[in-house]
């Protein structure tokens, strides 16, 4: 049975240029491309609102309807104003185009489970991991346990699992995730203190001096 893939209806876009592509964002459309396997790009507009609630998950599939027919598309790049927030952040997106059994690089983001031994926290070197995997089985995430590890354990990019059929580009050496122990807060020395101590005293002692 044939994998469903979250639909996106499409528009040829005809109009270039920034004027145009602010027009289109205040009628809640996103300018977009879709290129790849020698094609000539293509310039879509698409729903804003239905965009963004696509590609809140990395690397999205999505089946675009263009016209009358249909094309599965990788979310290859999401471009954002780092000013606003949510569906208007959307500004632009770019497309590739996938076919069913090739390969693709993606970056995966790496998600932490499980809690270290007591005492210590998980150290998060290396977020995401970049890998070429089928285009159609590119895994959410990929989850790394760091249950009950002590301090000084660490995993690099080579010890994690990937899924079958996917190869790390990412640096095997690369740290991933590394356990420690936070340092202990630096206490004031306490001779410091007592003279500190000593020193607002004898200011309190001058001012009533100077009172009377």
């Amino acid at each position: 049975m044939a994998t469903e893939y979250d639909k996106l209806e499409t528009e040829i876009r005809e109009s270039f240029g920034k004027g145009a592509a602010r027009k289109l964002r205040a009628a809640g459309k996103v300018p977009g491309v879709l290129y790849g396997h020698g094609t000539e790009p293509q310039h879509l507009t698409v729903d804003a609102h239905a965009l963004y609630l696509l590609v809140r998950r990395s690397n999205a599939i999505i089946d675009l309807q263009i016209g009358d027919s249909n094309q599965l598309a990788l979310v290859k790049d999401v471009q954002r104003n780092p000013v606003l927030q949510g569906m208007p952040a959307i500004e632009h997106i770019d497309l590739v185009i996938v076919r069913r059994g090739e390969k693709v690089t993606v970056d995966v983001p790496v998600h932490l489970e499980g809690e270290s031994a007591p005492g210590t926290i998980s150290n998060h070197e290396t977020t995401a991991l970049s890998i070429e995997v089928e285009a159609l089985h590119i895994p959410d995430s990929i989850t790394v346990s760091v249950e009950g590890l002590e301090e000084g354990a660490h995993i690099t990019a080579a010890d994690i699992e990937l899924p079958k059929g996917a190869t790390l580009l990412t640096d095997p050496e690369a740290l991933v995730v590394g356990i420690v122990t936070p340092a202990a807060p630096v206490l004031e020395d306490e001779d410091a203190v007592a003279a500190e101590g000593d020193t607002a005293e004898a200011a309190e002692e001058s001012s009533e001096d100077a009172a009377e």
